[in-house]
């Protein structure tokens, strides 16, 4: 529970999303002399309580940012937390003598850090590798005018203005309006699947009897190594890395955080050198 802004952590609390966020607003803002004047204490002395006050008079922006990014269907309290820590970033990296206020310079971060983790996250933008296709995905609802298809005209306007080709426009379009099918097929009221699902067009490709035992056998070894290269972490890591991958009903960063009392960057940095470990186990 955040009582007062003098004890908050960037961590955004699972399911306090508006209390994290009035919490955050009361925070007083800073004026220009402040804003240099802590600066220059981080800049020179690596103070980190000035540090900390910059930040936490600027949690009300990213806030403000992640909502513009709610149409993607992911989390607002992840976007805010990866938004938090390209905060922190650009704080590290103020120069007070530059005459430019802290926010104009951290929101080029903070939207940074968003857009990394929604190209991480969203189904659409994994296949958008190119830096054209990122740029396009992110302008591409902003640059409809209207519902429905492009006509011949719009993708040409889209393409020049931003610089891809026509060809890139129309697939990009045809992804984002897209839907996700089911392998399985779907299903009517009464259980009935209504046409033949995508999955009996697929090749049985592991029918050989023999095969079949070889790759069993080789997941069960890996199971058992996996077995023990989990008995070999610490009991913090063991259990960060189960609920978060092996557990059916898999916890956040934030329940995670809240039970160990630290921060979800924090229980982030430790699932990552779990997973290190046990890679080198399974590789070795």
């Amino acid at each position: 529970m955040i009582e007062q802004h003098k004890g908050l952590e960037l961590a955004v609390p699972v399911g306090s999303l508006e209390a994290y966020s009035q919490v955050v607003n009361r925070i007083p803002m800073l004026t220009a002399e402040e804003e240099q004047a802590l600066g220059r204490r981080l800049r020179d002395t690596n103070d980190l309580e000035a540090a900390r006050q910059l930040i936490l008079s600027h949690l009300r922006f990213v806030v403000r940012i992640a909502r513009g990014y709610a149409g993607y269907g992911l989390s607002q309290a992840d976007l805010i937390q990866e938004g938090n820590v390209g905060l922190m970033k650009a704080v590290k990296r103020f120069d007070p003598e530059m005459n430019v206020r802290l926010v104009s310079f951290a929101v080029h971060w903070v939207r940074a850090e968003m857009h990394e983790f929604i190209l991480r996250n969203w189904r659409i933008v994994k296949v958008a590798t190119t830096k054209a296709q990122r740029k396009l995905f992110f302008n591409l609802r902003s640059a409809k005018t209207r519902l429905g298809w492009f006509t011949h005209d719009e993708v040409d306007a889209v393409a020049k203005d931003l610089g891809v080709s026509r060809e890139t426009v129309v697939e990009m379009e045809s992804r984002m309006s897209g839907y996700d099918a089911s392998l399985y097929g779907e299903s009517d009221n009464d259980g009935d699947e209504t046409h033949v699902a995508p999955i009996a067009y697929l090749a049985a490709t592991r029918a050989d009897p023999a095969e079949q035992m070889e790759s069993d056998d080789w997941d069960e070894h890996h199971s058992d190594k996996l077995h023990e290269a989990l008995a070999e972490l610490d009991d913090r890591s063991r259990d960060i890395v189960s609920r978060r991958w092996l557990a059916d009903s898999k916890s956040t960063l934030h329940e995670l955080a809240d039970q160990y009392k630290v921060s979800a960057e924090r229980i982030r940095q430790l699932e990552q050198n779990a997973i290190k470990k046990l890679k080198l186990a399974l590789e070795a």
